[in-house]
């Protein structure tokens, strides 16, 4: 596959990944190489990356512990104290090495470590290769809210190497397939249509690769997200308050990124038809897609009152107001819409039926 321009950098993909980054390393001489691992990626993607890289380097590793409930300020100093007592300075490297959450606290690092050192992602589930290691967004979580804090800063680099992929469980690949399900809602009725069809995650290279092309033009376009980049929060702002409730402690099971954002897409295509006009059969396509691939969840009035509540916590919000992103048919999308609260409660009695 042709390698992808971003704004600040390039996506290549498999072999020609380890191609460049070799040569990025001999062109840039950094004083010291560090990657980012969890207890995950160190057993199962480490010892690939290394013997793909030709044991020519010296690399640090660093490990924290995976899963978003550590994806904090806490983990990100352990990251920064690391990286101080192992000599790292301001020509030092951090390769982040795993999935969303690496991606995106290894880039917060490495950002803000001596006033920002250089970074280069490469992602090994199918949600942070097709969303959360390009764009430019790296953060951490405050307490359960997603993504509080943060800078925009892009990586070197982003290596996209497929193989990773079959390290993966069904319920991780399934979280990714989410994000690029949302590809195709805001941006190509064809790429939806296309998606439907897919019914194993073999040979995904193409479809990888049409998600990132829809998403990096859309950066391109506004890469601080003051305008069209606020389309790839379709889903994201009833699906971060439903993420960041399941990680509580109540008696919803913790969801993944990509299984809680499926939710937001059902709630906020109802949204979208009730306030813009999406037509019926669209919103119960829609519907019915994501019901095939994902375990509903069981939300009590309880569950549902404290999941609105959370919502005046979405980064989208301005001036006291909830912003949706809606979608007036699949494939075209209107930003900062108020919607009102009464409908909220109404999606969820559609998503419940």
């Amino acid at each position: 596959m042709d390698a992808i321009t971003t704004k600040n950098g390039t996506i290549y993909f498999d072999d020609e990944a380890y191609y460049k980054l070799r040569l990025h390393l001999k062109e840039n001489k950094y004083s010291k190489i560090f990657i980012l691992v969890d207890e995950n990626t160190a057993k199962h993607c480490l010892p690939e990356f290394r013997a793909n890289m030709g044991g020519k380097f010296n690399f640090e590793t660093i490990q924290i512990n995976s899963g978003e409930i550590n994806k904090n300020i806490e983990t990100c100093m352990e990251v920064w104290q690391k990286l101080s007592q192992l000599d790292a300075d301001r020509r030092s490297l951090l390769i982040n090495l795993g999935g969303g959450v690496i991606t995106d606290l290894g880039g917060f690092a490495a950002s803000t470590f001596k006033r920002g050192i250089d970074f280069i992602n490469v992602p090994t589930t199918l949600l942070a290769m097709v969303d959360a290691s390009i764009g430019g967004k790296t953060g951490v979580d405050l307490g359960v809210l997603k993504n509080q804090i943060g800078v925009f800063n892009s990586p070197q680099m982003v290596l996209v190497v497929p193989d990773y992929l079959s390290t993966l469980d069904q319920r991780q690949l399934n979280s990714g397939f989410a994000e690029m399900m949302k590809h195709g809602l805001i941006a190509s009725g064809s790429y939806w249509t296309s998606l439907k069809k897919v019914d194993s995650f073999e040979n995904m290279d193409k479809l990888i690769y049409e998600s990132l092309t829809i998403k990096n033009d859309i950066v391109m376009q506004d890469p601080e997200e003051k305008n069209l980049r606020k389309i790839l929060n379709f889903g994201h702002t009833f699906g971060h308050a439903i993420e960041s409730y399941s990680l509580e402690e109540n008696n919803l099971p913790p969801l993944l990124h990509g299984e809680a954002i499926a939710i937001g897409m059902i709630l906020e295509a109802f949204l979208s038809n009730r306030t813009m006009g999406l037509g019926m059969y669209q919103l119960e396509d829609i519907k019915s897609e994501f019901n095939k691939r994902f375990k509903k969840v069981d939300f009590t009035d309880d569950d549902v009152e404290k999941i609105v509540e959370l919502l005046k916590f979405d980064k989208k919000n301005t001036r006291g107001s909830i912003n949706f992103v809606v979608l007036k048919r699949i494939g075209d999308t209107i930003i900062d819409n108020k919607i009102p609260k009464e409908l909220f409660h109404e999606a969820f009695s559609y998503y419940k039926d």
